[in-house]
């Protein structure tokens, strides 16, 4: 007899739908499973004999033959041991093949026949729903997570008796329902009140959550910016219930999901170390599953001590970056992972930290400190929007504990009311949420100077050398400030502080490196500076 089950493999992020089907036919009793399985699948019929006979299902002593198909799609995991075992049992006749009929299956067994929860259930209930099944029949555990998809039916089961006994009308299980009320708002035990001084990089920071902009910090060790990036995610508005499903859906696939928690609410935070490949940093291997960059997606990357990261994983942002996805290809199949992440990374000015620094002395050849940025191409720079430099923290200022400064509420208000801003300027636009993300066209429409502003603009990509993709980035920061603000229009105030923001890609920065002599003050850039008009 012939039965078929549906269930669901993972592919990138999304699942595709897989058809388990269930021979049994006179032979000598062996259990075969074919279409291109991997171990853990191959190892899954001793998994769903040894649980059927423990809950007190005998099996025909015939030939079992499971085809997973397609059969040119690789299946891992351990999702389809039960899905194979309700395919026994009808095939078997013990359990009505219609009664399969209408749902996705999922779940691995123990032993004693427990379905125990799986990863990879909400891709598993998206594509349930997007192919018109009626609903799925997943672990107890993972019921809350696949309830996160509307118009679909969601059955969960502790058993695999419970199974049974549901599909075949005896006990029949309502339907999981997640809660209808709005979880409250992360709550942070970081806060930007922790950092002492630094203000200019605190607004610089605002400006970059406002926007959704990329930055850059240089600075001297223990000036505060590895503070202040862990501390971005607090001044970051709450993610709308379809972006939390977006990330929620990454962190199913490898996962983890919190047991207290389906669905996952507050930004990302991703800080990998500087010694992961770049298939570890932008996702990869046989099976093309995400990495820190798609797990970053809607939050934050932070790349600490970035030169020390390998200049090959460096370079493999540069499309991501621009484009907000990344694209793995491979011998069968194509892949394409969601990564729309703000970049924070950190650095020192030279090896020894201590170039550009006032009052103190860079002890680093020449040679060394342009070879320390020089792990930094220029086109991955010329990316992120905002380059600034920390200064070190005066001593009077680390000894006034008592003294207050702007909590993270602060920044975050304004900043939530910027993104509302944005939020009404591009409602028509799908896909483009923030000002980083503003299309040509739209720059033009949105990001207007006038006379005076349209000529600093210009003297300061001409003095500085900043690139075309810079000066449009200058643009779309001037107009993140000017919603900052509450201002329609950009004003001059808005480009000369967006101007300012680009410290570390402007020529003069190393420019001043000489044997003996050091820079000892940030580079600003103001309307002052601008040549006088002629005549």
């Amino acid at each position: 007899m012939l039965a078929r089950v549906r269930s669901g493999a993972l592919v990138g992020i999304e699942a595709v739908v897989v058809e388990v089907e269930v021979d049994m036919a006179l032979g000598l009793p062996f259990f075969n499973v074919v279409g291109l399985p991997d171990g853990a699948v191959k190892e899954s019929k001793v998994r769903v004999v040894s649980a059927l006979k423990n809950c007190g299902f005998v099996l025909p002593q015939k030939r079992i033959t499971v085809n997973l198909a397609p059969a040119d799609l690789k299946k891992e995991g351990a999702t389809f041991e039960l899905p194979i075992a309700l395919g026994v049992l009808a095939a078997g006749g013990l359990l009505e093949p219609d009664a399969l009929e209408g749902y996705l299956f999922g779940g691995e067994l123990s032993l004693d026949g427990a379905v125990k929860p799986i990863r990879g259930v909400l891709p598993l209930a998206l594509a349930a729903r997007d192919a018109g099944f009626r609903g799925v029949l997943v672990p107890l555990a993972n019921a809350a997570e696949a309830a996160l998809v509307d118009r679909i039916e969601v059955i969960p089961v502790a058993t695999i008796q419970e199974a049974v006994s549901h599909l075949s009308g005896d006990a029949p299980i309502a339907p999981f329902h997640r809660g209808s009320g709005e979880p409250a708002r992360p709550v942070h035990a970081l806060d930007m009140a922790d950092v002492r001084g630094q203000d200019d990089v605190k607004d610089a920071f605002e400006l970059a959550a406002a926007g959704g902009h990329n930055v850059l910090v240089c600075g001297p060790p223990g000036s505060g910016k590895t503070m202040l990036a862990r501390r971005m995610p607090t001044i970051l508005p709450a993610m709308r219930f379809e972006e939390a499903l977006d990330v929620t859906r990454i962190y199913s696939v490898l996962g983890l999901v919190p047991q207290d928690s389906a669905l996952i609410r507050e930004r990302p935070f991703r800080a990998p170390h500087h010694t992961i490949s770049d298939a570890g940093l932008v996702g990869g291997g046989p099976l093309a599953r995400p990495g820190e960059l798609s797990m970053a997606h809607r939050g934050v990357l932070f790349l600490d001590e970035l030169p020390e990261f390998r200049r090959h994983v460096l370079e493999v942002l540069r499309q991501p970056l621009e484009e907000g996805a990344i694209r793995l290809a491979r011998a069968n199949q194509h892949v394409s992972c969601p990564c729309e992440v703000m970049l924070v990374a950190a650095m020192n000015p030279c090896p020894c930290g201590y170039f550009n620094v006032a009052e103190r002395i860079c002890e680093c050849a020449r040679s060394r400190v342009l070879d320390y940025h020089a792990r930094i191409s220029g086109p991955l720079l010329d990316r992120i929007d905002i380059t600034m430099q920390s200064r070190p923290v005066e001593v009077k200022t680390m000894t006034e504990l008592h003294q207050r400064r702007l909590p993270s509420s602060h920044y975050r208000d304004r900043v939530e009311a910027a993104r509302e801003r944005q939020a009404s300027r591009f409602s028509d636009t799908p896909g483009v949420l923030t000002n980083a993300q503003m299309t040509p066209k739209q720059l033009a429409t949105h990001c207007t100077l006038n006379a005076r502003s349209q000529k600093l603009l210009k003297q300061a990509v001409d003095k500085f050398g900043l690139s075309a993709r810079a000066h449009d980035r200058i643009l779309k920061l001037s107009r993140t400030r000017a919603d900052l603000e509450g201002r329609p229009d950009i004003a001059e105030q808005d480009l000369t502080f967006a101007i300012g923001c680009r410290v570390i890609d402007r020529r003069s920065w190393l420019g001043s490196l000489g044997a003996e002599t050091r820079p000892a003050a940030p580079m600003k850039f103001s309307a002052d500076e601008a040549p006088a008009e002629e005549g």
